[in-house]
């Protein structure tokens, strides 16, 4: 199975015969070429054509992080599943109102109902945020009253927002409290944490749609636009509370990252590499992880639950079968 590879020194990515290498000072480190899904940097790298030319014949795609570990780019290699009929049916249903409504509203409601999930199973366990989950669920009663995206994605927004109140409730640390979402830079160190999950789980998707005959560039919730990748930012609300949450309530928890693992620049707080590579130890754990699915009757990985989300709607698109967003059971 190939996995992903995560660069945080300076440094050149090289290509020799077939192999390829990351070298600096410290010497030589080999990618193996077979095992390798995407390779994601973090620190200052030098690529040149002949590395892109190979990484490309190897399906090999690169994402690249700025100085805070704020996703950057990508370097997609050339769709080697890529489906022209797909992307007719992608744009269809983007370019019909109703039916990227259709698309787009399941895309919040499965996101509203995994923070809902989460938010139950703190209750569960003593944490007072029953009027938290009482805001959720009435907003979410008035999805499917909207006729507009912009309707659409200002309840999601405030959906979030409840949600995001919760995170003090559940976290219980001064140092770590919530405040309000803020974002290139976040102002503090929870938020630091969030947009660093974000932006993995962003890139995440946006891998596992490369294995798919799906277009990145035609999401259905977020407006499609000549910039960016928009169909990964879609899919990433579902798994968002579910996967990068729970990496930050989990690291919190067990004290595996601190307050002093942050530190203030001049254009906004910096998460240290010893954490940072915690937080992505932690998050690759968490794709790793495998959980019974409900309708295969057997083990998949989250990663797995993330492509499967993928396929899903393909179907949906070619008219196979209606899409249903993925619900966790906490």
């Amino acid at each position: 199975m190939k996995k992903p590879v995560y660069i945080f020194s300076n440094g050149e990515l090289k290509r020799k015969d077939n192999t390829l290498f990351f070298e600096n000072e410290e010497g030589k480190k080999y990618i193996p070429v077979n095992g390798t899904s995407e390779i994601h940097i973090f620190g200052e790298v030098d690529i040149n054509k002949r590395f892109l030319e190979f990484a490309t014949t190897s399906e090999i795609i690169l994402h690249f992080y700025n100085y805070y570990g704020y996703y950057a780019g990508t370097y997609y290699p050339r769709e080697h599943l890529n489906s022209g009929y797909m992307i007719l049916k992608q744009a269809e249903h983007y370019l019909d109102n109703e039916k990227r409504l259709e698309l787009a509203k399941e895309f919040v409601i499965g996101a509203s109902k995994n923070m809902r999930q989460a938010v139950r199973y703190y209750i569960n366990r003593g944490k007072n945020l029953q009027d938290i989950e009482n805001e959720i669920n009435n907003l979410e009663q008035h999805i499917d009253e909207c006729l507009q995206i912009d309707e659409l994605m200002a309840i999601e927004g405030n959906i979030r927002q409840y949600y995001y109140e919760a995170f003090d409730e559940i976290i219980q640390k001064p140092e770590f409290s919530f405040v309000e979402r803020t974002r290139r830079p976040p102002k503090n160190n929870l938020n630091t944490m969030i947009s660093l999950g974000n932006s993995l789980m962003y890139t995440t998707c946006l891998s596992e749609t490369y294995k798919t005959h799906l277009d990145p560039r035609i999401g259905f919730l977020h407006a499609t636009n000549f910039r960016r990748f928009t169909l990964n930012l879609d899919v990433s609300e579902i798994f968002k509370p579910i996967i990068v949450d729970r990496v930050i309530f989990t690291l919190l928890g067990r004290n595996i990252i601190k307050a002093d693992d942050f530190e203030k620049t001049t254009d906004g707080l910096l998460m240290k590499e010893k954490a940072k590579k915690a937080f992505i130890q932690e998050f690759e754990n968490k794709l790793r992880t495998t959980i019974k699915h409900r309708t295969l009757g057997r083990n998949v990985s989250y990663r797995r639950l993330i492509r499967m989300e993928l396929y899903k709607l393909q179907k949906h698109l070619i008219g196979e079968e209606k899409y249903d967003a993925f619900v966790a059971r906490w």
